[in-house]
């Protein structure tokens, strides 16, 4: 018999506002996709490639823009989406919902924002992390790209 990823009706499932986590998802992917840039050196910059032009004043803004963001989040909020991440990454199953947010309240080490931010493929966690509840990012998408 085929698995199915349809959430049981009885399973409950995030209550962090889908626009939330869609916002983490699109910003951890900028970070994913910026180039931290390269200190400056004597060199000339034809040489380099133009590489020394790069650098990581966006990179900076939109992680500070993302950290403030997650920090602003009320502590359930943060809970639910280092819960989201976790069920993203296989850690839970959707049915184990209840206990992957309270094992994200009980082990709060770190800042939320420092904890996600040091995980690789944050956006594609989450996303898959919405995707075993049945829900995307296709409406957030279609307004933030005024379609």
């Amino acid at each position: 018999m085929a698995e199915t990823r349809d959430v049981e009706p009885d399973i409950p499932g995030p209550e962090i506002n889908s626009d939330k986590v869609c916002f983490v998802i699109i910003k951890a992917r900028e970070l994913d996709a910026e180039d931290e840039g390269v200190d400056a050196d004597d060199s000339d910059a034809a040489d380099d490639d133009f590489r020394s032009i790069l650098t990581d004043r966006g990179y900076r803004a939109t992680r500070r823009e993302l950290v403030g963001f997650i920090d602003a989040l009320d502590d359930d909020e943060k809970a639910e989406l280092v819960a989201l991440v976790w069920v993203g990454r296989g850690d839970y199953e959707a049915r184990e919902w209840r206990v992957a947010v309270a094992e994200a309240r009980a082990r709060r080490e770190l800042e939320t924002s420092t904890y996600l931010l040091g995980i690789p493929q944050l956006g594609d966690y989450l996303e898959d992390g919405l995707a075993e509840f049945d829900l995307s990012c296709d409406d957030f998408n279609a307004r933030e790209m005024g379609a």
